[in-house]
């Protein structure tokens, strides 16, 4: 694409600039690694998002991220593989395909596994295409050529090798344990998959009867409905109260069991009676309890939450109904003696929602503590994953040394199912890659795996994986750094490392930038149940994918929360809209400047030699800001420079030989010109891909995209802190001389007299020299600039940096006009004053009133001070 061809619109319009431009880089291929020896590798998996749907703020926010980084390491002439790919997400997919089946009338038993698998892999097809949709929307930099997919056959292969080789290990095994069990979507979940939330509730007071004795002994629960399943009751060994009762039976209510009570130390004495019953079906602990001493295991509840067999009259009930009735049977009996409100926290489903039952089943379970092990040790040597910001590593080392055996069987169809088969004569189990060679003998597990068993592998099974000679796994394993939220540290992050050391030797990435929520403008985590979620397809719909990015990525720093505001996005657009003018302007001015007509070494003046001194400031911040994840750091100084310095200050005073008579100056200013909106469109682009391509491609340029451009270095020999110092200078005269132009109300149309005074003969030779800037801002009838200067009587002044400025009143005001018109503004403040003191004198006011509308009034009472005494003073200064 050629310069020549392009004719740059007046409008900014992100609409437009932004149509097809993806298209321009994918089929350009701008975007795949090279495998180019020659170059430094540098990789990045994306965190496969579920293909459950649409993608949301947090995705938007963490691939951006991702994408500055890949965008900056290829113009840094890095080998650059940014890999897309997709999770299969299998509860919440299953869920959703089955909720699509209800809507048709049937489901998935009608359909079968083998039907059903071929509808979820239809909704996989569908939803894949709508996120691929929304990565181009975005802008994503991905090498499509490489997508990969957690239940594609390499995939596959990869969880069939972790799965058979940790079992061979003895590190996989089946076996019966309280897992944490959802009754909605009835499939098991792992400690990670539970939310847990306050719920107001109660402490149900119970008095069980003692067999062979008169007396009783009470206990307390949360869940009267487990009672049904209750096998002992536990005191502490050394609890004078209930030593003698130790071995002897007490009766079950309602159902008649006789239950032993045990000595075990687990129980706090302290804590309620003292007396703790065990239900080892339906409680981690009472588990642990009941295997110490070989405790009967019974199960009341089945699968979906109802009460089975077991719970005797209860049989059939939902568990809350019979919570209900058995509280009410209880009370009858007068067993129930006491019901004691109690908030306490609840597991529920972070799928369903579903209030999670612990519940006994027979699962395969991961043994955590040697690969937890490995992991914290790992984060002791030179090599370990650095997190950032570092605070982070505290709660992973937290999860590493407090993780309990890893739950990986799941209750679907939807999902890598379990390379086990069962003998059907025998029971033998059989693991292996390959089924069974007599296969009509064996019939294997129906459950699937965990969906974080396959997304565990990801960094490296994307990368071809077992197939420790692929090409792509020699070259781009591990990865460089992982961009992900603080809140699947667990999920996620700590299963990658951990499997990433037990089959590689290898930490799976060797940075990892974590990043916070993106919240509602109050603060308030989006959900669907407050209404307050923001679809960033609609922000770009409304401001464009460039606007969106530069305020996801500038908005926060690493490891903080993000709060979405509209008119933060809206301000955003303001800033582009900045560029593209400024750039139309500085395009216009260039004539058909070619790239090869480019010519830096004429003589240049101070607003050049300032302006390319903080080009080198800027690019020196930019990519130290970058290299550290400071991507709001980076944006600031971006900003600052793009905003203040090049748009309202360099193309302003470019004007002057712009539109003058010397060729050789117009060459210089116009090269300048190119030169830096060059370096800036490219330091921008990683944030604005969009509207930096744009004008790039107008701009007298090499090569096919700014995709491929380098990136920009600095240039010493454009350094000058001596034309620092002198523009600072400038504009500090300028901008005073406009400030007292604004507070006596004289529009810069019209003529003043500045006087300027300084003891300093090189400062008063540099004004000397840059007598044009001074008289093109300030619009003096009359410039004077001496190292001695009456000054007169009454007269406005500013101090700058090695110079005073007067500005004579006479040329400015009318004196007894401005003495009038600051005497009517000195009553307004007072009246203002006055009304805001009495309101905050009324107690009823500041006590009843919100917090934030009484600070409010405080504000206000603070400004209207200000302005009285400020008004106040000016008026004395003109009197005088």
């Amino acid at each position: 694409m050629s310069q020549e061809d392009l004719s740059m619109p007046t409008k900014y319009d992100p609409a437009t600039i932004e149509k097809d431009r993806y298209r321009y880089w994918v089929d350009g291929k701008f975007f795949e690694a090279t495998g180019d020896k020659n170059k430094e590798p540098y990789t990045i998996v994306i965190p496969p998002p579920n293909v459950t749907g649409k993608l949301h703020l947090g995705h938007a926010w963490d691939t951006t991220l991702q994408d500055i980084l890949t965008r900056v390491k290829r113009m840094q002439g890095y080998d650059v593989l940014w890999l897309p790919g997709m999770d299969h997400a299998g509860i919440a997919t299953q869920a959703k395909v089955d909720a699509k089946l209800r809507e048709e009338g049937v489901s998935r038993h009608d359909l079968g596994r083998e039907k059903f698998l071929e509808k979820s892999w239809e909704w996989k097809h569908e939803y894949a295409k709508f996120i691929r949709a929304q990565w181009e929307k975005m802008g994503l930099g991905l090498d499509y050529s490489r997508e990969r997919f957690t239940l594609d056959d390499g995939l596959s292969d990869a969880v069939k090798e972790v799965f058979v080789t940790l079992y061979e290990k003895g590190m996989v095994y089946r076996g019966e344990y309280i897992i944490n069990w959802d009754p909605a979507t009835q499939t098991a979940l792992s400690d990670i998959e539970v939310e847990y939330k306050d719920v107001q509730g109660a402490f149900y007071h119970m008095r069980y009867p003692l067999k062979d004795d008169e007396g009783t002994i009470d206990i307390a629960t949360t869940r009267p409905e487990t009672m049904l399943g209750d096998t002992a009751i536990a005191v502490h060994p050394e609890d004078e109260r209930y030593k003698h009762l130790i071995g002897k039976k007490a009766v079950l209510p309602i159902i008649g069991r006789e239950i032993e009570i045990v000595a075990d130390d687990y129980v706090d004495m302290d804590f309620g009676s003292g007396a703790v019953k065990i239900t080892p079906a339906h409680d981690p602990n009472d588990f642990e309890i009941g295997n110490r001493h070989d405790l009967e295991r019974v199960l009341v509840m089945n699968e979906d939450g109802s009460m089975n067999e077991n719970a005797g009259k209860y049989k059939g009930m939902d568990r809350f109904e019979c919570r209900k009735q058995i509280v009410k049977d209880l009370q009858e009996q007068s067993v129930l003696f006491e019901i004691e409100d109690h908030m306490h926290s609840v597991g529920h489903s972070e799928r369903s929602g579903a209030v999670v039952e612990p519940y006994l089943s027979t699962q395969w379970f991961v043994d955590m503590k040697p690969l937890a092990d490995a992991s914290i040790e790992l984060q002791k040597g030179e090599d370990k994953v650095h997190f950032v910001p570092d605070r982070f590593e505290k709660p992973y080392l937290h999860w590493m040394e407090n993780t309990r055996d890893w739950c990986i069987s799941r209750q679907l169809w939807w999902g890598h199912r379990i390379p086990a088969w069962y003998h059907k004569e025998t029971g033998e189990v059989y693991v292996g890659k390959e089924a069974p060679e007599d296969l009509e003998n064996w019939k294997q597990d129906d459950d699937v795996l965990d969906t974080w068993f396959s997304s565990a592998l990801w960094p490296f099974s994307t990368m071809g994986w077992p197939d420790e000679q692929s090409e792509d796994y020699q070259r781009y394993f591990p990865t460089n750094v992982l961009v992900t939220g603080y809140d699947i540290i667990g999920f996620w992050v700590s299963r990658m490392i951990f499997q990433s050391l037990e089959f590689t030797d290898e930490r799976p990435f060797e940075d990892v930038l974590i990043h916070g929520l993106v919240r509602d403008a109050d603060g308030r985590k989006m959900s669907k149940s407050l209404g307050n979620g923001v679809d960033p397809m609609d922000v770009i719909d409304k401001y464009g994918a460039d606007s969106l990015r530069y305020f996801l990525s500038t908005g926060s720093s690493p490891g903080q929360d993000l709060r979405f505001h509209w008119e933060k996005v809206e301000s955003t657009w303001n800033f582009a809209n900045k560029i593209w003018n400024a750039s139309r302007f500085a395009l216009m001015n260039m004539g058909d400047l070619k790239f090869e007509d480019i010519d830096l070494s004429g003589e240049k003046s101070v607003a050049d030699q300032w302006i390319l001194t903080r080009l080198n400031q800027t690019i020196e911040q930019v990519t130290t800001n970058i290299d550290k994840y400071e991507f709001g750091e980076a944006g600031r100084h971006l900003y600052n420079f793009i905003w203040d310095d090049f748009c309202d200050w360099y193309i302003e005073m470019a004007k002057l030989p712009l539109y003058g008579e010397d060729e050789e100056r117009i060459l210089t200013t116009r090269s300048i010109l190119a030169y830096t909106l060059d370096q800036i469109m490219r330091m921008l682009h990683p944030f604005m891909p969009f509207i930096t391509e744009e004008i790039w491609q107008h701009l007298p340029h090499e090569g096919e995209s700014i995709t491929q451009a380098a990136w920009p270095e600095v240039r010493e020999d454009f350094h000058n802190e001596q034309a620092v110092q002198e523009m600072e200078r400038l504009v500090s005269i300028i901008r005073s001389v406009r400030n007292i132009r604004a507070e006596v109300d004289t529009p810069m149309s019209k003529e003043i007299q500045l006087m300027i005074q300084t003891k300093d003969e090189e400062v008063l030779n540099e004004l000397e020299k840059n007598r044009d800037y001074l008289e093109r801002f300030c619009n003096p009838s009359e410039l004077t600039m001496a190292t001695d200067i009456q000054a007169p009587e009454k007269a406005m002044s500013a101090v700058v940096t090695g110079a005073e400025l007067y500005l004579p009143l006479a040329g400015l005001i009318n004196i007894d006009d401005e003495i009038e018109r600051l005497e009517n503004e000195w009553k307004k403040w007072d009246q203002e004053v006055t009304r805001v003191q009495k309101k905050l004198s009324n107690q009823g006011f500041v006590s009843k009133a919100p917090e934030h509308v009484v600070e409010e009034e405080r504000e206000k009472e603070t400004d209207y001070l200000d302005k009285r005494a400020k008004t106040e003073a000016r008026i004395k200064e003109l009197k005088a």
